[in-house]
């Protein structure tokens, strides 16, 4: 799905709630006043014995979804949606090829979706459209009785963040941010070795998203048709969460703590300018675009029990890719890019790294153990593998999601919050309890198995 499926009114309509007019305060007293949720942290659904999907947007990422979904017991893919047809027939073929019946095929248009949510016998509906039509997609999946999942970030605004966790709780959905950097082998084991106690008690985190993206945004098909366009309407972080999802569940963060407040700045709009004019022909009409998004965006986040962290944006320079990943405690350390770990009166020097390797001979995730080998083939390392296979497994079961949608608002609102900040010179912006207090109450991330 691209921009020039959309006209530029619905665009702009779609990420309205970024724009900084939408103040925080305001909103967040008006949910606050709602009555109390209807769902726990751990909210369980009823177990579903084959998982029945509608997958809306089946591009680069969704088609990698589709694949590791085909490879997964208990679940069908009987619905597609994209507003090309050559890719509902890419996953016709891919879904048929695997002994499957052929699924139905929406691709009227962009918001054939809604069709599919209202006529399809579905348990889940996965989304991995174009950022703006996350939103749109869950919550027309919740309103017609299906669980949601989406691709990352869960939404754009602050406004559609609140919207996706009162629709879980009228409807007693689930609606789950599908973060794969959770499950990365290295994240993981830093969870682990969290859960452990090693690194004692942790008080401070970094991650981020360093990604050298101008080539991929200038492109003229697959996220160049869309991911662009952020970068002239948002100057804030407008991709939190592949650094701060894992740092946040060693933080136990809506699970014994939460983001309190937010600060954030950004540097100038240079990189995107500078390859436009090195590699864009002159009569080409992105020479017309206006980039607003800082180069470098740093935010800085201090949760209700004191604990602090760095999270950062760089996708318009030239840089190696990086997500940070730093987790920090009294007792120890581990950074990421390379991976390295230091535990006090257990390192080999004092004072000096060990190899991460070292640490993962004996700490690795049980879930790398029990599924690591059938994962690696899969995107991402194999990470994307993993969330897929949770995510399924947790409906089959009836066991809670690994995330929550308190946790796809938490680390979405990032984007409009860091927006609004940046906007009023790094001021001091509050951020929302989603949660509405349940966060106190909410046990940790368990150490899960395949």
């Amino acid at each position: 799905m691209s921009i020039s499926d959309l006209n530029r009114r619905e665009f702009l309509k779609l990420g309205g709630a970024l724009t900084v007019a939408g103040a925080v305060g305001g909103a967040d007293s008006a949910h606050a006043a709602n009555a109390q949720p209807r769902q726990a942290g751990a909210f369980a659904a009823a177990p579903i014995e084959t998982v029945r999907i509608g997958f809306v947007g089946v591009g680069l990422q969704g088609g990698g979804h589709v694949r590791n979904l085909l490879g997964i017991p208990g679940c069908r893919i009987t619905a597609v949606c994209d507003v090309r047809a050559e890719r509902t027939d890419w996953a016709v073929s891919e879904i048929t090829k695997a002994g499957h019946p052929a699924p139905t095929v929406y691709n009227r248009g962009p918001r054939d979706f809604e069709r599919l949510c209202e006529e399809e016998d579905l348990d889940l509906v996965y989304t991995a459209t174009p950022w703006e039509w996350h939103a749109p997609v869950m919550l027309a999946a919740m309103r017609h009785g299906k669980h949601a999942a989406t691709e990352v970030p869960a939404v754009m605004g602050l406004d559609d963040c609140w919207a996706i966790v009162e629709a879980a709780e009228k409807y007693q959905k689930h609606c789950v941010q599908m973060e794969n950097c959770n499950y990365d082998r290295p994240e993981l084991m830093v969870y682990n070795m969290v859960r452990k106690g090693l690194f004692g008690e942790i008080l401070h985190a970094e991650g981020g998203y360093l990604h050298d993206l101008r080539a991929i945004k200038f492109e003229d098909k697959d996220e160049g048709l869309w991911r662009r366009a952020w970068s002239t309407k948002v100057d804030g972080n407008p991709y939190p969460t592949h650094g701060l999802g894992p740092i946040a569940n060693c933080l136990d963060i809506n699970r014994g703590d939460r983001f309190d407040y937010l600060v954030s700045m950004s540097g100038p709009a240079r990189g995107l300018q500078d390859w436009r004019r090195e590699h864009v022909g002159a009569d080409s009409p992105k020479q017309k675009e206006r980039y607003v998004l800082g180069d470098v965006n740093t935010s800085l986040i201090k949760t209700v029990n004191g604990k602090t962290i760095m999270v950062q944006h760089c996708t318009n320079l030239p840089r190696p890719y990086s997500r940070i990943h730093l987790v920090q405690g009294t007792k120890g350390i581990f950074q990421g890019y390379p991976n390295r770990v230091y535990i006090e009166g257990q390192s080999a020097r004092e004072d000096r790294w060990d190899e991460g390797a070292e640490w993962m001979k004996t700490h690795e995730h049980p879930l790398w153990t029990d599924i690591g080998a059938q994962a690696t083939s899969a995107g991402h390392g194999g990470m994307d593998y993993l969330e897929d296979y949770r995510l399924i497994k947790c409906l089959r079961e009836g066991t809670p999601t690994d995330m929550t949608v308190y946790d796809a608002a938490g680390l979405s609102a990032v984007i409009g919050l860091s927006a609004q900040s940046v906007a009023r010179r790094g001021q001091s912006m509050t951020c929302p309890d989603f949660t509405r207090g349940r966060w106190k109450t909410t046990p940790p991330w368990e150490i899960v198995r395949g």
